[in-house]
């Protein structure tokens, strides 16, 4: 590896950030590299991502987020089964992290009046929007197929206010009645 920081890191500091690249946990591996030096000589923040991307590499791990795999209708259904209380809607909704946008699908109750994740469904980082391969948004048409699936097995609605494209604003399901 030819980073400097790295080369600088104390052994100790280095088997940490390797323990964490090894757990997938690349923010505490950044964290780590970064907190191991004093403030006047820290390696900035896209430097040390840059130390930990490489460490991925060398380490045989994937930097970038598998998608994940397909959904299954009938353990859906065996999980809005098994929730407190019949289940008023389906929901599909926008959310992002650091990889990425990616969409949660959530069963609604009324009594008592919840929100129960099911799934989060990620296709891709957001390199997609650069090297222009969506839309479409896959992750908004699988959770779009499996959701109006579920929700006609239930006989409740289904709800996606932003199926072309993320939106963290989208109206939810409880706001348009």
């Amino acid at each position: 590896m030819d980073s400097p920081f790295w080369a600088e890191l104390p052994a100790a500091d280095r088997s940490a950030v390797d323990d964490l690249v090894r757990s997938d946990h690349r923010l505490a591996a950044v964290k780590r590299l970064r907190e191991a030096f004093p403030d006047d000589s820290r390696p900035g923040l896209y430097e040390a991502l840059d130390v930990v991307v490489e460490r991925y590499r060398e380490l045989g791990q994937r930097f970038e987020r598998y998608p994940t795999p397909p959904l299954s209708l009938q353990t859906l259904t065996q999980k809005v089964e098994a929730l407190p209380g019949r289940p008023a809607a389906i929901e599909a909704l926008w959310d992002g992290d650091t990889d990425g946008w990616y969409v949660y699908l959530m069963a609604l109750t009324d009594d008592p009046a919840a929100e129960h994740p099911l799934a989060s469904i990620r296709h891709g980082s957001d390199m997609r929007l650069f090297n222009g391969t969506v839309p479409p948004w896959p992750e908004a048409q699988e959770a779009t197929t499996v959701g109006r699936a579920l929700a006609e097995h239930f006989t409740v609605p289904f709800h996606f206010t932003s199926p072309d494209e993320p939106d963290l604003d989208a109206p939810r399901w409880r706001t348009t009645l």
